[in-house]
């Protein structure tokens, strides 16, 4: 009970700062944890009143807050229950003494991203050593670095690495990290207020600049027409320059050709998905830092279940941490198997997948879903027909004759085996050509398990 009452007590702290005293008073400090199930962090209140005004109008920020403190996504149930009510309060007003202290869980903050902890394998170490080379020296011969790779790979903990070690040895200078999101938001509202120097002042003085999914400025002529003069400006004062993508500068579609060739005028280093040992490294590294022991065979399990997102990863941990720590369970194959299907999409109806999949591919390569499934020879036709079947083949375990059976619209027979199979070597052989290609599909795998 201590644990969730630590989290809980935290969550007030916190709120407290954001509501008022009476809010606080009157509907936040009155309610009492119960426990944590299913993903739930369920809330015990006093009266229907209570209830409805908390569901209604602070729910949205208890779980931000909670969510924070836990650090993973967490929903709150708000029951009522009078009976279970004064029990709590009752104990709380007259707590029982603790026997030994509680552990707490952890969650990163940006200072804490640094190269120390940042596992390297054969799929991101030319990004982690170009890194190394900008912390250590920055502005001399990597200038800008554009750092490209799948969501969820480290490209953002790699730019907080940098922006921490350059502080740590030139603590004079001026950096900032910011998504492009941020920019682009900071253009708006300087536009809006006819403040165009305020921003100018921001972003051309400084000493670096950090900034992520620099891909969302794309099409923005506003944006990356004040971007534009801002590297201008930090470039020929010799500052250093580090952006991070999706995708390497030549697939940025609506990029502006003159940003498009000053991002690929430095070093451009891509991080790809980590294989089976260099994602056991991470889950072992991971799992010493929120103090979880699992056996190998977990490991090993959960290594080869989430394929490509690192970040999938770090969240089953702190699934079985929050295991661990509220529900007092040990960490077994079974628990792991649930917490992975709460990160991707493994458990999700098949039907619903293949939806997904085809719909998805659709829209990317601009043909319908019926031209996919249809015998058609076209060019593009087919080539989203093969990433379809690839996809398929990557995020389910449907079989080769399974995935055939797909394509086969408008009453025609599905593709046998070996049709899907030339269709996924033939996707296979591109990306050992092209990288980008890679990229790209990973990319779209990455959108179908975030649906």
């Amino acid at each position: 009970m201590k644990s969730i009452q630590n989290i809980w007590d935290k969550t007030v702290e916190t709120l407290s700062g954001s509501l008022s005293e009476t809010v606080m008073k009157l509907w936040i400090k009155t309610v009492y944890p119960l426990k944590y199930e299913n993903d739930y962090f369920i809330l015990v209140v006093e009266n229907t009143i209570q209830q409805s005004i908390i569901i209604s109008k602070y729910k949205d920020i208890i779980e931000d807050v909670l969510s924070s403190i836990v650090g993973f996504d967490m929903k709150i149930s708000v029951v009522l229950d009078k009976k279970i009510y004064e029990n709590i309060k009752k104990h709380s007003e007259n707590p029982l003494p603790e026997e030994e202290p509680q552990e707490e869980l952890v969650s990163m903050n940006d200072e804490e991203y640094t190269f120390d902890n940042f596992i390297v394998g054969s799929s991101n170490q030319h990004a982690h050593a170009s890194c190394v080379a900008v912390a250590k020296h920055p502005a001399t011969m990597y200038n800008p670095l554009f750092i490209y790779g799948n969501t969820g790979l480290g490209k953002t903990h790699l730019l907080n690495a940098i922006k921490n070690e350059i502080l740590k040895n030139n603590p004079s200078f001026r950096i900032l990290y910011v998504s492009s999101e941020e920019f682009i938001n900071d253009v708006i509202e300087n536009i809006q207020n006819r403040t165009m120097s305020d921003i100018r002042n921001k972003y051309r003085t400084l000493d670096v600049l950090l900034v992520d999914d620099i891909q969302f400025i794309a099409g923005k002529n506003s944006t990356q027409e004040e971007f534009f003069h801002t590297f201008e400006t930090l470039y020929h004062a010799k500052k250093q320059i580090i952006l991070a993508s999706d995708r390497p500068p030549k697939d940025i579609q609506l990029l502006e050709s003159r940003l498009r060739s000053r991002f690929e005028s430095g070093v451009i280093t891509d991080i790809s998905a980590p294989d089976l040992e260099l994602k056991v490294a991470i889950i072992r590294k991971k799992c010493a830092a929120y103090n979880i022991k699992l056996s190998d065979e977990i490991e090993f399990f959960i290594a080869d279940k989430i394929k490509n997102n690192i970040r999938q990863l770090e969240g089953v941990i702190k699934k079985l941490v929050s295991t661990q720590l509220i529900m007092k369970d040990t960490p077994t194959i079974a628990i792991a198997q649930s917490a992975i299907s709460e990160v991707t999409n493994e458990n999700e109806p098949i039907d619903i997948t293949i939806e997904k999949v085809l719909t998805t591919v659709s829209k990317h390569y601009e043909v319908s879903v019926s031209d996919i499934k249809s015998k058609k020879r076209t060019g593009n036709i087919v080539f989203a027909r093969q990433i379809s079947m690839y996809i398929l083949r990557e995020i389910t375990d449907l079989s080769l004759p399974d995935i055939g059976d797909i394509f086969g619209g408008n009453g025609e027979k599905g593709k046998n085996h070996s049709t899907v199979h030339h269709a996924i070597k033939k996707v296979e052989e591109k990306f050992e050509y092209s990288p980008s290609a890679k990229t790209e599909v990973n990319k779209l795998i990455e959108d179908i398990r975030s649906m």
